[in-house]
């Protein structure tokens, strides 16, 4: 929805522009008694002062097409600002000694970069149906995905995982609890009761 609404505003900036440049008047023509330096003279004034106002009304439309884009982007549901309460930040250890640092900007709340060797990225949440924390940059075509246990970094426009096995702190706990008891298998008979 909100890149509906940026790219409506941008494909919507040369209309107003347009709308707000004045009708051109129809110019009298020169009389033969009209000398020809001061007529040119004074086109070249009328030519110069038309390309400067409507670069200043374009220049305003754009700053206007640009906060519109601002507005839609800082815009955020209350579903997704309930998923970036649930976003684990800082520093996260990943398997094969790599590490991802994600920090929320305190600016634009329900925002977060995400760093790590080698990539940078700006994640917004994104509502799943399975209840998992999912953030993405659709600019850079990255998903983080939290779940109980584990995270990880997908690169989907190339199609392979920046980083893998990422525990944070609770995740370590939850992770640990797992191991101790095992979630029972789907496949696998219900025991029993005596009676």
């Amino acid at each position: 929805m909100k890149t509906f609404i940026a790219s409506a505003l941008i494909l919507l900036a040369p209309a107003f522009v347009l709308a707000q440049t004045p009708a051109p008047s129809a110019a009298k023509p020169a009389t033969k008694a009209t000398a020809k330096a001061p007529a040119k003279a004074a086109a070249a004034k009328t030519a110069k002062a038309k390309p400067t106002s409507s670069r200043v009304q374009l220049k305003s439309a754009t700053g206007q097409v640009a906060a519109g884009i601002m507005a839609a982007e800082a815009a955020l549901s209350p579903d997704e600002l309930a998923i970036a309460e649930r976003v684990h930040v800082g520093h996260i250890a990943c398997e094969l000694g790599a590490h991802v640092t994600l920090k929320a900007d305190p600016a634009s709340p329900g925002r977060f970069d995400v760093e790590g060797k080698g990539f940078k990225y700006r994640m917004t949440p994104v509502a799943t149906s399975t209840g998992a924390v999912r953030l993405e940059d659709q600019r850079g075509g990255a998903v983080w995905l939290q779940i109980a246990n584990k995270s990880m970094l997908m690169d989907q426009k190339r199609g392979q995982r920046l980083a893998d096995e990422c525990m944070s702190p609770e995740q370590n706990l939850v992770a640990e609890a797992i191991k101790k008891n095992p979630i029972p298998s789907v496949l696998e008979p219900l025991p029993v009761a005596k009676q």
